[in-house]
């Protein structure tokens, strides 16, 4: 799932549970007379009632439910629903029982899910609707590449994928620079121009039709992809694994195969990870605050100067962040275009910034991003913009490291990849540890790597 679709899936979460707590109060103010706003015993029941709806509909989206629930309006939509809506009276009714919540009545309980789960099943494609008419460009921006073939139908694949999620923008086919274009879309021409209309245009998805292609077209194709960090997805006569984590789905009628699978294209396991990261930094940040105000009287009593520097990064899907650090260098480079790798004996690190790098004290500050959801605890390092530039010319894959968010701490780092990237060595294990990361990911290999961060050796590398 990459950050577009997230996103919309977001919306469509935070509408689900303003509408569930929207029905519930509003049952119990309509059903409940003697409801006073100054009654503290029957605020505390109506809360512990709402703690309760809340957290059952959390685990029902978490455990029950899949991504692929909100972007679908076929038979599996309805039957989904009534399951859902099965499992919700259920886990309502055994969480009342064990807390002996009696003062309600048993329709209290039941009446509002009844009219939540219809209020939703009613407004949900319709919200799908406003959304994709209002702010299309939240939606995934979609090409699709076909060979030609009579099975390519264009008109057809479109108005099956707009109801998924996808603005499909454009179609290049192989072998034809000028292809039909039935559906007025905005990006039409040859597989050979993929490069430069990557390069000229914001797309975060690629499907291709695989039919009558030749593998080592396929291959070019994804290695081009790959270099951009857009996404692929393929639409099979006979499915070529080309990576080692794919995934089959079916989408209207069309069999497609996510490549490079991720167990974060997973929204529980997204979910887990965000707050995660947020709990962590909050509770990182609290703790260490008299430590942030220490290291910062040191900085301006060191040196003139800014406290902080904030030099630009890319983070998922390629997006531009501001990354926060103390101020390690008398002399900064510019935030944006910096070109200048720091070394061994760097003149230009102050006498406190030494200290601050040798333990990587340096990169607290960035649990302010972590916090703002630019960063994660743990993933891929973010990169100066002309270092990814490059990187992406000579490694190959290195753009898959934006399916995720960039780490303060990462695999690489902590079994020491970290530093200096000038040899052939030096860029390839880096990025295979980082690709290692993506595909592998856990929570429990994140609490690893925090362990290793704070009690490993690889700071011995740190200049």
């Amino acid at each position: 799932m990459n950050s577009k679709s997230r996103y919309i899936l977001i919306n469509l979460l935070a509408f689900e549970f303003i509408l569930l707590n929207l029905v519930l109060l509003l049952y119990l103010y309509f059903t409940h007379t003697e409801f006073h706003i100054l009654d503290t015993f029957l605020l505390n029941k109506i809360a512990a009632l709402c703690v309760i709806y809340n957290l059952s509909w959390l685990f029902i989206i978490l455990y029950v439910r899949g991504e692929d629930f909100y972007f679908s309006f076929n038979g599996k939509y309805f039957k989904s629903l009534v399951i859902s809506t099965f499992f919700f009276v259920g886990f309502v009714t055994v969480l009342i029982v064990l807390l002996k919540i009696d003062f309600f009545r048993p329709s209290t309980f039941i009446v509002p899910i009844i009219i939540f789960s219809y209020l939703n099943l009613v407004s949900h494609k319709y919200l799908l609707r406003y959304l994709r008419k209002k702010a299309s460009h939240l939606f995934s921006n979609t090409l699709l590449i076909g060979s030609g073939h009579e099975r390519t139908d264009i008109k057809g694949f479109v108005n099956a994928m707009t109801q998924y999620g996808y603005n499909i923008i454009g179609y290049l086919e192989e072998g034809e620079s000028n292809p039909k274009n039935p559906m007025d879309l905005t990006i039409t021409g040859g597989i050979d121009e993929l490069r430069d209309i990557l390069s000229s245009h914001s797309i975060d998805e690629i499907f291709i039709d695989t039919c009558d292609f030749k593998r080592d077209v396929v291959i070019d194709t994804i290695n081009v992809a790959d270099s951009f960090g857009t996404r692929v997805k393929l639409i099979p006569e006979n499915p070529y694994l080309l990576a080692k984590n794919y995934k089959a789905q079916t989408i209207g009628e069309l069999a497609v195969f996510k490549l490079r699978q991720s167990p974060l294209d997973n929204f529980s396991k997204t979910i887990l990870k965000r707050m995660f990261d947020f709990c962590f930094a909050l509770l990182v940040l609290l703790l260490l605050l008299p430590v942030f105000l220490i290291l910062a009287l040191l900085i301006v009593i060191d040196t003139r100067g800014p406290v902080f520097y904030t030099p630009f990064r890319k983070g998922e899907a390629g997006k531009t962040f501001k990354c926060y650090k103390f101020r390690t260098m008398s002399v900064c480079e510019d935030p944006m275009n910096g070109t200048k790798s720091t070394i061994v004996n760097d003149p230009r690190i102050t006498r406190i910034g030494k200290i601050l790098r040798k333990a990587d004290l340096d990169e607290l500050p960035q649990f302010f991003n972590v916090l703002k959801g630019e960063m994660s605890v743990i993933g891929p390092r973010p990169h100066r913009i002309t270092l990814q530039d490059d990187l992406r010319k000579s490694v190959n894959d290195y753009m898959v490291r934006s399916y995720v968010k960039p780490g303060i701490s990462g695999w690489a780092q902590v079994n020491g990849w970290r530093g200096p990237t000038q040899t052939e060595e030096q860029k390839t294990e880096r990025i295979k540890h980082d690709l290692w990361y993506i595909e592998n990911w856990s929570f429990w290999l994140d609490v690893k790597i925090v362990f290793l961060t704070v009690f490993g050796n690889h700071h011995k590398k740190a200049f």
